[in-house]
């Protein structure tokens, strides 16, 4: 489910699938039990019917979530059987499920770069893509970095830049105070958070001191409006629409079922580097000379970008690939002198 690609594009689905629930057994008869692996199987094929994206791996993360197991012991257990209230409460997610709702918002976490992270409707879903910028911030920098993550959400790339080094210590910016609260959350979680700032604020406008940090990180909104009516429904109907597109302000509105979508625009539609542009305006007052940006962005924007930091005398720029070959980071350095 790449961010600004979604995962496949499906509509809205116009039916609810059936829910697998304890088959009826006729009066007088023994009780007879369904199983760990017989549920999955039945749960998987009602995912597949109504075409959400990982049907089997949704059915999975769900019971594990339910029954409180890790993935080892579903593997090694599967003819253990449910109980009536674990079957009750898989059905309802199950059926949420199939109407297209995001596995990570039904379970309330994502696994990243290794670690779980606590998600809510209020925080974009951490990607695999995103993964890139920590690898190269962490290949790229040494010693007891300072550092700012913009639109922070959830809290994944600055929470884990910290645990994976235990010198570092940073800045964590978001618009959204759910979103701010779920990262403090998370940075607690993972016992980062006397290491980690967090600031509500609007990063669009000046925000850090001048030359104070080493480098700069940020997976900020970057998908235009014409690609966000084209995202899958799983995105666009659950996500927060304030950390996919540019431009919006109710930062703490949290998008209800298909009833969202990007306000109108001026003449000319925003090709979603409108916030791209502003992280790079701040960082470059922000960063010490020789200092390092780092930018997740949507596949179609490497080369505009690179043009656009050449032309603000940033030096080194180059543009990253994710797993799927497609430009995804940008790198840049504040000039030395």
């Amino acid at each position: 489910e790449g961010r600004g690609c979604g995962g496949g594009e499906k509509g809205p689905f116009s039916r609810k699938a059936p829910s697998p629930l304890p088959r009826r057994i006729p009066k007088g008869s023994p009780m007879l039990e369904t199983s760990r692996a017989e549920w999955v199987r039945e749960a998987t094929r009602t995912l597949t019917e109504a075409a959400v994206d990982s049907p089997r791996l949704s059915a999975e993360l769900i019971l594990r979530h339910v029954c409180g197991i890790s993935r080892v012991e579903l593997a090694t257990r599967p003819e253990t059987p449910l109980t009536a209230e674990q079957l009750s409460r898989m059905s309802g997610l199950l059926r949420r499920r199939a109407e297209g709702e995001p596995a990570a918002y039904l379970i309330g976490q994502r696994e990243f770069y290794g670690r779980d992270f606590r998600v809510t409707p209020a925080t974009l879903i951490p990607r695999p893509e995103t993964e890139l910028l920590i690898e190269t911030a962490l290949k790229s920098c040494q010693g007891a970095v300072r550092f700012a993550d913009l639109g922070t959400g959830s809290g994944c790339i600055a929470v884990t830049l910290c645990a994976e080094r235990p010198e570092w210590r940073g800045i964590m910016a978001d618009l959204s105070g759910r979103a701010l609260a779920v990262a403090c959350q998370n940075a607690a979680r993972h016992k980062v958070r006397e290491r980690l700032l967090p600031v509500r604020a609007d990063f669009t406008r000046p925000l850090l001191r001048p030359a104070s940090l080493d480098l700069l990180v940020s997976n900020p909104p970057y998908v235009g409006q014409r690609e966000y009516e084209g995202l899958s429904a799983e995105v666009r109907d659950f996500e927060p629409v304030t950390a996919l597109v540019p431009g919006f302000v109710d930062s703490d509105k949290i998008p209800g079922h298909h009833h969202h979508g990007p306000a109108p625009g001026p003449d000319t539609e925003p090709e979603g580097l409108e916030h791209l542009e502003a992280v790079a305006g701040e960082a470059f007052t922000a960063l010490k000379p020789g200092g390092l940006l780092l930018m997740e962005h949507g596949w179609k924007q490497g080369s505009a970008l690179k043009v656009l930091l050449e032309s603000h005398t940033w030096e080194n720029v180059v543009i990253y690939q994710d797993l799927a070959g497609r430009d995804r980071l940008v790198s840049a350095r504040r000039p030395a002198s």
